[in-house]
């Protein structure tokens, strides 16, 4: 009797240290662990998505003349040769079903330009799109704040960067406080006072970007090739890339 109840613990002891002991595969090898799942990806958010546009915006408030008077941008262009920048004033014209017509007057060797787009609608009221010759190489516009009667400030993002732009319906400066919001809001995109870029005053050309009866030359551009083609001038190019088409030229 004595021997069957020593037989029966010392099973219970190596029972116990089985279960101590690492579980190892013939061999000595030990098991493998499982492999875990790898939690899944965030959805990517763009820096534009975090400026949402002016709710209820009326896009047919928004047509007519506006004058560009400062732009935040990263470009490097527009760091090295800001202060070359030219009077540009843009005027909306539509919507039609799908399109906002976009004429942008800039000045160019003492030659006034008139620039032809189209903006296409997008389901979000105030948010446009400039198509580019892919998908990705599109150009996202949202009208980020506006009155429709004074200011308007608008984003635009191609290839995660954002260049944001303050417009005002009459040639006159802003309010201080209006101007110093618009640096607040180009701050909230990492774009301090470093990367602002103000237009000139436009008392001198008003009359050559506003007068219907000055001969412009004029260009519709649907593609950014385009552009060195219609102005054959290679640094003009690309500070038309910044400041007009608004894309990241590097």
């Amino acid at each position: 009797m004595r021997g069957g109840c020593r037989c029966v613990l010392a099973a219970a002891v190596l029972l116990c240290l089985c279960l101590l002991v690492p579980t190892e595969a013939v061999g000595g090898a030990k098991s493998r662990p499982k492999p875990q799942r790898r939690p899944p990806k965030k959805p990517k958010v763009e820096p534009i998505d975090s400026t949402p546009p002016t709710q209820n915006i009326d896009i047919q408030q928004m047509t007519g003349r506006w004058y560009l008077l400062n732009t935040a941008s990263k470009c490097s262009y527009l760091i090295k040769h800001g202060t070359k920048v030219e009077p540009t004033v843009m005027t909306l014209t539509g919507p039609s079903a799908q399109t906002l017509s976009v004429s942008t007057k800039t000045r160019h060797n003492h030659q006034c330009w008139e620039i032809l787009q189209e903006y296409h609608l997008t389901s979000t009221p105030g948010k446009l799109t400039l198509k580019g010759t892919r998908p990705e190489l599109n150009t996202d516009i949202v009208i980020g704040e506006t009155d429709y009667t004074s200011y308007a400030v608008l984003y635009y993002q191609k290839l995660g960067k954002v260049t944001a732009k303050l417009y005002s319906r009459s040639v006159d400066d802003l309010s201080e406080p209006m101007l110093t919001k618009f640096e607040q809001l180009a701050e909230k995109h990492g774009m301090g006072l470093a990367y602002l870029f103000p237009f000139p005053t436009y008392s001198k050309y008003i009359s050559m970007v506003t007068n219907k009866n000055t001969a412009c030359l004029s260009v519709k551009l649907t593609l950014r090739v385009h552009i060195r083609a219609a102005f054959n001038d290679a640094n003009w190019d690309k500070m038309f890339t910044c400041t007009i088409c608004c894309m990241s030229y590097k």
